[in-house]
């Protein structure tokens, strides 16, 4: 077990922090997006979340049940705003009006510019931009009620450039402008709205099909703390931005990288190369 395995965040946290929440997480069967459902479940909060794989989804609601929270699930693809919004509603009648929304869904893949197909192109922004955008949408009447908060999921390649990641850059980098202006316009509903931004997170999707060509330690070398982290400590994060103690916090931009954002991505980007398109 790794010292992020091991050390448990959550644990300092108020079980009562979130009694009385409602949080809807989109993406939130599997990574850092149950991480947060865990932790929200732990704090006290009512959990929803949506998925494209209903075993996903199952499986992961029985856990966070296990954890004490009551929890509603439905299947929706974030592109499809009309499946998504049913996937809300289904939420707010089986738990109340919800007031942490959480955009987490993501896709991920190297690919270098100028051969990336415009679909593949424009399949990383539909999940990722368009899907923020719907969940903060679909979730907007719920959250005027509440006065409640959304946090999105973003990523460093927002503001740090990285090969074969132009993609990714674009479309988290509209989510950050995204959150800044739902700040402003819903501010005064009284919405919180915020980013989160991993680093490197052991035990995901995102992460294996990232380190898969370079190996685990290019990525820990490239992070000051030398280390991955764990899904509990970014939904330790999460839970704290969202709830009370967040509660003058707005348009705000948390890194939480183990310091990756400050290093240059220049050897990855050079490992990834010598990987994936060496033969080019």
């Amino acid at each position: 077990m790794t010292e992020a395995t091991t050390h448990d965040p959550v644990s300092n946290l108020s079980p009562t922090m979130l009694e009385g929440h409602v949080a809807f997480i989109t993406g939130g069967g599997s990574g850092i997006n149950l991480g947060i459902a865990r932790a929200f479940a732990r704090c006290g909060a009512k959990v929803a979340i949506c998925g494209r794989t209903e075993e996903r989804l199952a499986t992961a609601a029985e856990e966070l049940r296990g954890l004490g929270a009551e929890v509603a699930y439905q299947t929706a693809d974030v592109r499809d705003p009309e499946a998504l919004q049913a996937s809300v509603d289904h939420a707010v009648a089986e738990l109340g009006d919800i007031s942490i929304a959480v955009a987490g869904a993501a896709g991920n893949f190297f690919a270098q510019a100028e051969k990336m197909s415009p679909n593949a192109f424009r399949t990383v922004v539909d999940i990722d931009l368009m899907g923020a955008y719907h969940t903060a949408r679909a979730t907007f009447p719920s959250l005027k009620k509440t006065r409640g908060s959304i946090l999105f999921i973003s990523a460093g390649q927002a503001y740090k450039a990285m090969k074969y990641q132009a993609h990714v850059g674009a479309a988290k980098a509209g989510i950050e402008a995204l959150m800044k202006n739902l700040a402003v316009e819903w501010g005064p509903h009284g919405i919180r709205s915020n980013s989160l931004v991993p680093g490197p997170v052991e035990g995901t999707e995102g992460m294996a099909r990232l380190a898969g060509p370079t190996g685990d330690e290019m990525w820990k070398q490239a992070v000051p703390l030398g280390r991955y982290a764990s899904t509990a400590e970014l939904g330790a994060m999460a839970a704290v931005m969202s709830g009370p103690l967040g509660a003058y916090v707005t348009g705000s931009q948390y890194i939480v990288d183990g310091g990756s954002g400050l290093m240059t991505s220049a050897h990855i980007s050079d490992a990834v190369e010598k990987s994936l398109f060496a033969q080019e």
